[in-house]
């Protein structure tokens, strides 16, 4: 069991939906705009973040019986973090969306903002850390188990641990992205942009394909995910 919470805790780090053993942070910097002059400033970020945080509050409410709602989004204090947005909880289980500066610098507008912004809030009400972990658990166990029946040395159930606990983990991260991507959708409408404009921001983004055991899937599936949710529901 140490060996598969040792796992877990490499894997769920590596994902964009991890465990944050900082969330509180630098102060948020300003952040200077790309070569392409695209970039969220504080004032710009700081705006999104006070209209997006109050809907995605009601909307975790109202979709989970239990469990914190009340979000903290903040800007990684390290200049030199390579572009990402993730979702995290901190030590008291409180959901925390984090942004690099990076990553502010590839962004166009507000409505892109506002849809990352949202992407990364539904992870935390679809579960997805919990449901990642389980994931990761289940497969270990069954691939260690099966190295045990064979007659595999501690080292060769190690292995099959660390290789389980990675498909099990990956298998459905692709799945996660796309239920992300479908209600991140509703909240960026339900906090006043336009998803329509937010999901722009995939034309720009490098495409990761559909790789074996890839953690995100290809960038033409998820627009059309955010396509045909914003024409099911009428949005903009």
């Amino acid at each position: 069991m140490r060996r598969i919470v040792f796992v877990l805790g490499i894997l769920v780090g590596a994902c964009d939906v991890a465990l944050d053993p900082n969330p509180q942070g630098a102060p948020a910097p300003v952040i200077a705009a790309d070569s392409a002059g695209r970039g969220i400033d504080r004032a710009s970020f700081a705006a999104v973040t006070a209209t997006v945080e109050p809907v995605a509050e009601r909307e975790c409410r109202a979709r989970l019986r239990s469990g914190n709602c009340d979000f903290l989004v903040r800007i990684d204090g390290n200049p030199k973090a390579p572009p990402n947005a993730f979702q995290s909880l901190d030590r008291n289980g409180r959901p925390v969306i984090t942004f690099t500066q990076a990553m502010l610098r590839q962004i166009a507008n507000r409505d892109e903002l506002a849809f990352v912004m949202s992407h990364e809030v539904a992870h935390h009400i679809r579960g997805h850390i919990a449901r990642q972990r389980e994931n990761a658990v289940a497969g270990a166990v069954l691939l260690g188990g099966l190295a045990t029946l064979a007659g595999g040395t501690a080292a060769d159930v190690a292995n099959a641990q660390d290789i389980g606990a990675t498909v099990g983990a990956r298998g459905y991260s692709k799945e996660f992205e796309l239920e992300a991507d479908e209600l991140g959708t509703l909240i960026t409408h339900k906090a006043g942009y336009r998803p329509s404009v937010g999901v722009k921001f995939f034309y720009r983004l490098p495409d990761p394909g559909d790789r074996f055991l890839g953690s995100h899937p290809s960038n033409p599936d998820r627009i059309k995910v955010v396509q045909a949710t914003i024409r099911q529901n009428g949005l903009n």
